[in-house]
């Protein structure tokens, strides 16, 4: 799991000692890292059990006094997840080819860490680190939006810069929270989620970290309210930056729903209140982005409505809460990464010749 997480950051390396006056190097050079990226990864499919819960597990010391370690792994859901950032970020990289033609290196150093990032929030089995992987995807995406986007492009990048950075913030203090509470119970200082997982925490609590938690997911992907900076940054995104945004970080809040919401806090998750409210606003999401992509005149901006629809079914199909609508969203979830990633791609097409 190490190689495939850090490929991208062996290759970044590597490319910072390439001139950027040799564009073809460089180019090249990144479409190499990319391609091995993903094919690092392919064993991982082949060498998953699926009668087992977390595979391929690695931990090493960290921050011993924080109780925060480098610990990942992967089950079921990690591994499709894995493999759809890893082929998603060769196509994307792949797609770059002729559409960027300035300050290429900085362009695909970025490529790479957003790469690293998206792998680390599926893997982390540690709270501090999945929130360091979590915030360093934002810096990257930040970039791609506001250099290489089209011409509102600084509007579109502060906005989801702004947006990510209050739910994450939020979700940060959920953490905390736990992370003290599991302190003054065991007297054991640790961000392992195994571990945070055994918390005991009153309704009213749960209640609470629940919401925080909510807000920073609900942002990610990107559910009714939330949704209003997804349609300017992809609009306004180079195609590449689209496909990796609509393929993989709208995924890290569904996947947030379902590894972090639901297991640590069983009691909120199940509340009739909640459940009604989180349905309520999948369902308004749903009938509300096909009502939108039917009115739009860009293509970008209909595909992005499209996908809050999309993502309206994951939510409601995770807080059916029981196996046939989680399966059923984990399904939807690459599905709509595979879809939405090629729409974009055939949108780009067209973009770039016309």
């Amino acid at each position: 799991l190490s190689i495939v997480l850090l490929t991208p950051l062996a290759g970044l390396l590597v490319l910072l000692f390439i001139p950027s006056s040799n564009a073809r190097a460089v180019k090249l050079w990144a479409n190499v890292i990319s391609c091995v990226g993903f094919l690092v990864s392919l064993p991982l499919v082949f060498q998953f059990d699926p009668a087992k819960d977390f595979q391929f597990v690695e931990k090493a010391a960290w921050i011993p006094t924080l109780g925060a370690s480098y610990n990942i792994g992967i089950d079921g859901l990690g591994l499709l997840l894995v493999m759809l950032t890893t082929l998603i970020g060769f196509i994307a990289i792949l797609s770059s080819w002729n559409a960027i033609q300035e300050r290429l290196k900085e362009y695909y150093a970025f490529f790479l860490v957003l790469q690293t990032g998206m792998l680390g929030v599926f893997m982390a089995r540690d709270f501090l680190l999945f929130f360091v992987f979590w915030e360093s995807v934002l810096v990257p995406m930040y970039f791609i939006i506001a250099i290489w986007g089209g011409q509102r492009r600084g509007y579109a990048s502060i906005k989801f810069m702004i947006y990510t950075l209050i739910g994450s913030v939020l979700m940060f203090l959920g953490i905390l929270f736990l992370y003290f509470q599991h302190l003054n119970q065991t007297t054991v200082a640790s961000f392992d989620i195994a571990d945070l997982m055994r918390t005991q925490l009153t309704s009213g609590q749960q209640w609470w970290i629940f919401w925080a938690f909510f807000v920073g997911f609900a942002v990610k992907v990107p559910m009714f309210p939330f949704h209003t900076w997804l349609p300017d940054a992809h609009t306004e995104a180079p195609t590449a930056g689209s496909v990796v945004l609509a393929s993989v970080l709208l995924k890290m809040g569904t996947y947030g729903f379902l590894r972090f919401s639901i297991p640590l806090l069983p009691d909120a998750a199940k509340d009739p209140k909640v459940i009604a409210i989180v349905s309520v606003l999948s369902i308004i999401g749903i009938v509300y982005g096909a009502l939108a992509s039917l009115m739009q005149k860009d293509w970008k901006k209909l595909v992005a409505y499209s996908s809050v629809s999309h993502l309206g079914f994951c939510t409601l199909g995770i807080f059916a809460l029981n196996p046939a609508g989680i399966s059923g969203s984990i399904l939807q979830q690459i599905n709509h990464g595979i879809s939405t990633g090629m729409l974009f791609l055939i949108v780009g097409v067209v973009y770039e010749r016309r």
